[in-house]
């Protein structure tokens, strides 16, 4: 069943340059699909329509059947609850002023999520392996990895049923990435990814599905397995050539 689906995007930022030109794409229910593309290609802009932070000039999204309206304060408030996203920086996305408790819990409170929010917060830190004393602490007192971590446990202390991520994992070293593939990896097992990376090796390594974007176009989407035993496409293979892989 599909989850979330965008119909023939349209998208610029300015009337000289087209950003995203005739975007289709679906995300099914359960499936962890990667938007893969170099800087500039459109993944970052399709993450912001899919979040409702931005409003494409032509073309529909739909989650769930509905159509998603940016305008409708109520709607975009139910949608928040079912839709959370981590970036690329964890620290600018973590307040320092505020304990590591309080970024956590603070969608939380915003979306109204019903139930015990000192147990949802606690499980929270336990799914991305950080210890219960977290979230006591402040975002400086932990290693950019670990702020990546509490960056994840506040999207998915919402329960969402779509988690999307933007570059999650581009800003760390080698090690601490294979490491956060690795708890992604968990989480798709969980809820439904959309995984954005200039990487196709990280990609390959986590998403079953991928999406190639090159210049605001889809060039070609399919299995992953697929795409990277047979590209069809040039931009595809030249990626293939040219970007790293993460070890699997």
């Amino acid at each position: 069943m599909s989850l979330l689906d965008l119909s023939d995007i349209r998208f610029s930022y300015d009337r000289r340059r087209t950003t995203l030109d005739h975007v289709s794409l679906s995300v099914t229910a359960g499936h962890s699909v990667g938007l893969v593309g170099e800087s500039g290609s459109g993944k970052s802009t399709i993450l912001r329509l899919m979040l409702g932070l931005a409003r494409q000039q032509a073309g529909e999204i739909r989650f769930e059947g509905a159509t998603l309206n940016p305008s409708d304060r109520a709607f975009m408030r139910q949608y928040r609850r079912s839709v959370q996203a981590v970036f690329q920086d964890p620290y600018s996305s973590l307040d320092p002023r505020q304990k590591i408790r309080s970024i956590i819990a603070e969608p939380l409170r915003s979306l109204a999520i019903p139930g015990d929010h000192d147990a949802i917060l606690a499980e929270a830190l336990e799914d991305v392996g950080l210890p219960a004393d977290a979230g006591g602490r402040y975002p400086h007192e932990f290693s950019g990895g670990q702020r990546q971590r509490i960056a994840i446990a506040r999207a998915i202390a919402a329960r969402p049923k779509l988690l999307l991520a933007d570059e999650a994992v581009s800003a760390l070293d080698l090690s601490t990435r294979i490491l956060i593939v690795e708890l992604f990896r968990k989480l798709a097992e969980r809820m439904t990814l959309v995984f954005v990376s200039h990487d196709l090796g990280v990609v390959a390594a986590l998403c079953e599905e991928m999406v190639i974007l090159e210049k605001g176009r889809v060039v070609e989407a399919g299995l992953t397995k697929e795409i990277i035993r047979n590209p069809q496409h040039a931009y595809t293979r030249r990626l293939l050539d040219s970007i790293p892989r993460m070890p699997q």
